[in-house]
């Protein structure tokens, strides 16, 4: 894989948001041979011949069943075999990035590559627990990686410490699931998109101190469901949901009662496809549920969008305040929330919190993060589809599967505004269309002063 690697990175670019246009001179990078707009890209990006070719199964031993003992009476032999050829990456090895590694390690994967460029400030030491005074100064995953490998000498640790701009996409070629914690928004979109060159399956996270998220693009993900046979048999066929399918249904006999395997297949979109999707028509429906959305959904937005146009997260000026404000507002709007929602104090608490770290919403993150990749590498269980919100102050912590609209009558080739970066588009199986609704935004003015006098 990395002979491969180098004899193509004279044909290959380093992976740079900026490089994303509206089809004019700039594209995505991609393998020579693959589709150069964006959409022929994504059409060809779940193509089983695109999959990295991996290392066979290695047989779990008699020493590592001992030590896994309880996990393998949870989820199987099976399960944990996968789980041990497992080849992860984790990219920012901060707060977040601590809680997923831990945990990723103590459940026994394979290989756990840590990317992460930056070295050890002071005010790490607060908020990551596996670095000491003694690593300030040194590389953040290097540093670590040394814990880690404490935790558990099974599994093969590697801190990587270049930047993620210096990666090629076939970087992403060897691993089975790249996660990326704390990465600016359109960092973490041309991450997704180039993992789908590969069928990598991605994840993305973040937190704002008492606030964060964590997002999937599973791409195409099959799972296995074991349960009591009831009146109403399982049917191959049968789409549960506009993203989930029933492919296969076996029954057994345990202990005198009908049990069914019930295997199913989940489709996902990516992170800037998401990013600009309505919430699930059966919210949008009710006032009550849009009531109950946390306007954490539009803050993050509104961020999102404020990073793309400026390059960087709100400051306590005036002119960013008005700015952020702006923003997020129209970004409730689209998602037709009750404007009622947003308030001062939202905007107040949540720009407060912006950019810091506190553990126990690192370790709420992290374990939900980390537990939903061992149950998608097991094929076990229903994985997350496709946004977690946590909201800390109002103890909330719903999902939400946020998926396009696409208007069949619109042309193919028309362009499809996905809403990553300025003037950027996507030529796509029709336009994506999203309702604007609600009432009128909240004061503006007293937020951006609430907000200001937050931030002062």
């Amino acid at each position: 894989m990395a002979d491969s690697s180098q004899s193509q990175a004279g044909t290959q670019a380093p992976l740079d948001p900026t490089t994303m246009s509206n089809g004019a001179n700039t594209e995505l990078p991609v393998l020579p041979g693959q589709p150069q707009d964006p959409a022929g890209l994504m059409a060809s990006m779940a193509d089983p011949t695109m999959m990295p070719v991996l290392p066979p199964m290695q047989s779990i031993s008699a020493d590592e069943i001992a030590l896994y003992d309880r996990q393998i009476r949870l989820w199987g032999v099976k399960a944990q075999e996968m789980i041990r050829n497992a080849n992860i990456l984790l990219i920012g090895i901060r707060a977040l990035g601590n809680e997923i590694a831990k945990n990723l390690v103590l459940a026994g994967i394979g290989s756990l590559t840590i990317l992460d460029h930056e070295n050890v400030i002071e005010e790490d030491l607060g908020s990551q627990f596996l670095i000491t005074e003694e690593n300030i100064g040194k590389n953040r995953a290097e540093a670590a990686a040394v814990e880690l490998r404490r935790m558990n000498p099974r599994v093969n640790v590697i801190a990587d410490q270049e930047g993620i701009m210096t990666k090629m996409p076939q970087y992403f070629a060897a691993f089975q699931i790249v996660i990326a914690t704390s990465q600016p928004f359109e960092m973490a979109s041309t991450i997704n998109m180039s993992c789908r060159m590969f069928n990598t399956k991605f994840y993305a996270a973040d937190l704002h101190g008492l606030y964060g998220y964590v997002f999937s693009d599973l791409i195409m993900h099959s799972f296995v469901i074991e349960k009591d046979k009831s009146n109403i048999p399982s049917k191959a066929g049968t789409a549960e949901t506009s993203t989930r399918m029933v492919v296969h249904v076996e029954t057994k006999k345990e202990n005198n009662k009908l049990r069914e395997i019930v295997t199913k297949q989940e489709m996902y979109c990516p992170l800037m496809l998401a990013n600009s999707s309505p919430l699930p028509p059966e919210t949008i429906r009710s006032r009550r549920a849009k009531m109950r959305v946390p306007p954490l959904i539009s803050c993050l937005r509104g961020l999102f969008d404020f990073q793309k146009q400026t390059g960087r997260q709100p400051s306590g000026r005036s002119e960013d305040l008005a700015l952020y404000t702006k923003i997020t507002n129209e970004k409730h709007l689209e998602l037709q929330l009750p404007h009622e929602t947003l308030t001062a104090t939202v905007f107040r608490m949540f720009l407060q919190n912006l950019g810091t770290e506190i553990p126990p919403t690192a370790a709420f993150l992290g374990g939900q993060l980390a537990q939903d990749v061992i149950n998608v590498l097991g094929m076990r269980e229903q994985p997350l589809q496709n946004l977690l919100l946590f909201d800390g102050d109002d103890f909330k912590c719903p999902i939400y599967s946020l998926q396009p609209v696409f208007d069949p009558s619109l042309s193919m080739m028309e362009p499809l505004d996905v809403g990553m970066a300025p003037g950027m588009g996507v030529n796509g199986n029709g336009s994506m269309t999203t309702t604007n609704g609600g009432g009128p935004v909240s004061d503006t003015t007293q937020m951006q002063d609430d907000a200001h006098q937050a931030q002062g």
